[in-house]
């Protein structure tokens, strides 16, 4: 029985947090679930400047793109966004507290900022995992990996700068 279970641990965290800071994205998923299960449940390893492009999940069934997070390690900033990218609100999600997770009903745009170097966030939402159906992206928004995501990030985690969140 031991073969099935998985540690989710300070020594796991190290691993995946140097793994990310080594890669372009400055992130690295892990993966608890297998890419057919009904349950999506993931660590996300992000390192500061890492960029999220805005997205929603969708699903066929009604309902059933919702995404819970939670802050195992550090802490995250999700922004919620609405149809034309404007800011709605945002939250910040740390481990330390007072807010350590929230889940999002279906449909609501959002991204992720890493506020602290090597944050850990549990994500958690209906499967099984389809990379071509899984986000529909915000089209006004860079794609990854460009000058105008990187800025963009960096606006975004300003807005948790000490004191302002």
């Amino acid at each position: 029985m031991a073969e099935h279970i998985q540690r989710i641990d300070h020594s796991l965290f190290e691993r995946l947090a140097a793994e990310a800071r080594s890669l372009p994205r400055l992130r690295r998923n892990h993966n608890l679930h297998a890419e057919a299960d009904p349950v999506q449940r993931f660590l996300n390893v992000m390192q500061p400047g890492t960029y999220v492009r805005p997205h929603r999940h969708l699903r066929d069934r009604p309902g059933a793109g919702f995404e819970c997070f939670v802050v195992l390690q550090g802490a995250i900033g999700l922004l919620l966004l609405d149809q034309h990218g404007a800011l709605r609100g945002r939250e910040r999600l740390d481990a330390a507290g007072p807010l350590r997770g929230i889940q999002l009903p279906e449909g609501i745009i959002h991204t992720l900022v890493a506020l602290e170097p090597d944050s850990v966030l549990l994500e958690i939402k209906e499967g099984p995992y389809v990379p071509a159906a899984d986000k529909d992206f915000l089209a006004p928004f860079p794609p990854e990996g460009t000058a105008a995501a990187a800025e963009l990030e960096a606006s975004w985690r300003a807005l948790f700068s000490a004191g302002d969140s």
